[in-house]
């Protein structure tokens, strides 16, 4: 028997969605010079170059993206960053994931960011489950979708098809 995925959002809501983010990050940051957008691994990254692609077409700010890697089976273990600490320290911080599931991943990646002093420090995710076990928030969402616990949301990026899905 074949699962049925039902389409939560897809390529042009996506799109959607990204564009009214990176207009949200030009209106936080409408005095900054530089930005820096960290990138959760694999799909919070891939949507935060999307998202510096998005800002850096609507405003002056330069966006110096950030790949954030968190084993997300032990989020205890050390985090690596694709830039040292004093590429983003005193800066404007947006950290990026795809789906906010339980807050697990983003609040590693949030205590691994507060070690270092920043100017400012939000979060997006493109989908918030609404299931969090730690006090986690996404400031900028792209949607927010009560689902019940055995349901999963894949936010899936392909060329001409970006989607998200509940599985």
């Amino acid at each position: 028997m074949q699962e049925i995925n039902t389409v939560i959002l897809d390529q042009k809501q996506i799109a959607h969605k990204i564009k009214r983010i990176a207009y949200q990050i030009y209106e936080t940051n409408v005095d900054e010079k530089e930005v820096v957008i960290a990138g959760i691994m694999t799909n919070g990254f891939v949507l935060a170059k999307k998202l510096k692609t998005e800002v850096e077409k609507i405003s002056s700010i330069k966006v110096i993206l950030c790949e954030v890697i968190i084993d997300k089976k032990n989020p205890t273990n050390p985090i690596k960053t694709s830039l040292k600490e004093v590429d983003y320290k005193n800066k404007s911080l947006l950290l990026v994931d795809d789906v906010l599931h339980s807050g697990t991943t983003l609040i590693y990646g949030v205590k691994h960011f507060l070690e270092v002093p920043l100017k400012q420090f939000k979060t997006a995710v493109l989908v918030d489950r609404n299931h969090k076990k730690y006090p986690v928030k996404a400031d900028f969402k792209g949607i927010s979708l009560s689902t019940s616990l055995n349901e999963n949301v894949c936010v899936i990026f392909e060329k001409n098809n970006d989607r998200a899905v509940l599985e």
